[in-house]
């Protein structure tokens, strides 16, 4: 439902004194702004005045420096704003882009978008009654306790967007009696249609299957009248994360940085493998829950979250400052997060286990990449399977690390094995209300086979590693080189073109790019056949691109 848990700012855009400031106005028939000597909170306020262009200089020259009199055309004045306003002809017309601009987008959001004009045509005759109806029409009722008066007492407002508001509030009655909680008040009068019905409710339910990790807000009850939802959640005391990015200049040391992101990548980690995105991820909607700087952090509003959906797919330049003076390890980190691909990218739980934030005493989650890898593997043909050993035997110490954790996390049987009821057991431990909403669970079906045999840590490795992975590291040509070497003593054998699309899936018409990939000297996989063999293709994508 958009951002509304935060603090609010008591500045009043209609202020015609001292107004902070981080984007320029657009509106011509403004005064210039102009720089004043004191910054606020690293942000430069700017001061309005009826009378600033007579009595400040302008910030940027003019080109009629005699005076409005030396206009080139006679007897016609120039316009007023040419005092003030820059030419085309200039250098440099302009100042550079403020470097705060998404500060500014806060800012607005933080506000509600007051002092703002509402934007948008004018509802043609007969509209607006057409949407009364529609909205009179529509079902708010959500079922939740309708005694939110009775258990609470509302306090000051602490945060507002555009959908509602937040407050601080009193239990009087209950375990928590006494007890401070936020309360995010929802109008209903802004539920216009199904979509924002049913965001709403969709935010709740997420909210109270989540609560209970370390760092998720928690939720605690939803109330509604006539005219509201009320959220009630764990009030946070500690501020946004991005004030404190805000008081610290924007630099954090690498050590201070890892303290966050691991923060980060837990909460993460937890929501995709019960099977919810949170789509809303920025410094905003991470509070801290007291001003202590070893404050523990909690991710809020799950306005946009979502259950899992099929998803869409400049790269990151990391050659301008501060790039050049971050670590190796640091970089790799970042380019990995950041790959485009979903399928090269690494998961919140492998980003936990990268050798930038490594650390042998941390907990993590079971990773759900590696239940699809496997259900994959369980269903690939014997070839196929050979291709996979082979590239596991190749495998750097990093790699090696993830795996081992995540096998480890299937509690082995005392021979070392693991079988379906290791991964079934896994997830059971992690389970929570939104897991079995979003039908993760229902991956165990297609991994049946399992159950019928055990799996030891070697097969696991050819089972659960991602070639779409491997293939985005810096050292993938060396790790297929020496995969390749592997398979050449162990699985490589000859194949004929018409089984090669069979293994992959594929019709006739594909016959004139995989016979390519077979050797004619021995009738057998070339590397890069075997590269690109691993990649592999469904049958069905395949049918959909060429019908």
């Amino acid at each position: 439902m958009g951002q509304c848990y935060g603090k609010t700012n008591s500045t009043n855009i209609n202020d015609a004194t001292t107004v902070t400031i981080v984007a320029s106005s657009t509106d011509h028939n403004q005064q210039t702004p102009l720089p004043s000597s004191t910054p606020r909170n690293g942000v430069r306020s700017l001061k309005y005045s009826a009378s600033s262009s007579s009595t400040h200089p302008s910030p940027w020259p003019s080109p009629y420096p005699q005076g409005v009199a030396a206009s080139p055309l006679q007897g016609v004045s120039p316009s007023p704003a040419r005092s003030s306003t820059p030419r085309r002809f200039f250098k440099r017309p302009f100042p550079p882009p403020s470097p705060a601009r998404h500060i500014a987008a806060s800012l607005v959001k933080r506000l509600g978008g007051r002092g703002k004009p509402k934007e948008g045509p004018i509802p043609e005759h007969g509209s607006v009654e057409a949407e009364q109806q529609q909205e009179q029409s529509l079902d708010k009722s959500f079922g939740y306790s309708k005694n939110f008066g009775a258990k609470y007492e509302l306090g000051k407002e602490i945060g507002r967007g555009h959908f509602g508001h937040t407050c601080s509030a009193r239990v009087k009655k209950g375990e928590l009696k006494d007890e401070a909680v936020a309360v995010k008040i929802i109008s209903k009068a802004k539920m216009t249609t199904t979509i924002s019905i049913e965001d709403v409710r969709r935010e709740v339910k997420i909210l109270k299957a989540l609560s209970g990790h370390r760092h998720l807000v928690k939720f605690y009850d939803a109330f509604e009248d006539a005219n509201n939802v009320y959220i009630v959640m764990e009030l946070c005391e500690g501020g946004e994360l991005l004030d404190r990015i805000l008081a610290r200049g924007g630099r954090y040391t690498e050590e201070d940085a890892k303290a966050i992101i691991v923060q980060i990548l837990c909460v993460v980690a937890f929501c995709h493998l019960q099977g919810v995105v949170h789509r809303d991820l920025k410094p905003e909607n991470f509070l801290f829950t007291s001003g202590s700087e070893d404050a523990d952090m909690k991710l809020i509003d799950f306005g946009l979250s979502d259950f899992f959906r099929p998803v869409l797919r400049s790269d990151p330049n990391f050659e301008d400052l501060p790039w050049p003076s971050v670590t190796p390890e640091a970089k790799d980190f970042v380019k990995r997060l950041l790959n485009k691909d979903y399928r090269k990218r690494m998961t919140a739980v492998q980003a936990l286990t990268h050798p930038w934030l490594r650390d042998d005493g941390r907990p993590i989650h079971v990773d759900i990449l590696i239940y699809k890898l496997v259900k994959a593997y369980l269903h690939a043909t014997p070839f196929k399977r050979a291709a996979l050993k082979a590239l596991s035997k190749a495998l750097t110490e990093d790699e090696l690390f993830y795996l081992r954790a995540q096998f480890n996390l299937l509690g082995p049987n005392g021979d070392g094995s693991v079988s379906l009821d290791n991964f079934r057991m896994a997830l059971v431990h992690n389970a929570t209300d939104a897991m079995r909403e979003s039908r993760v669970p229902e991956i165990l079906n297609a991994m049946e086979s399992l159950a019928y045999r055990k799996m030891y840590f070697e097969e696991f490795c050819a089972a659960a590693i991602s070639t779409y992975q491997l293939e985005a590291l810096e050292g993938w040509e060396q790790i297929a080189s020496t995969a390749f070497e592997h398979f050449e003593q162990e699985g490589n054998r000859v194949i004929s073109v018409e089984e090669l699309a069979r293994e992959l899936n594929v019709g006739p018409s594909a016959y004139t790019v995989i016979k390519d990939w077979i050797r004619s000297s021995d009738g057998k996989l070339s590397v890069l056949g075997y590269t690109k063999f691993l990649h592999g293709v469904t049958l069905r994508s395949t049918n959909t691109r060429h019908r």
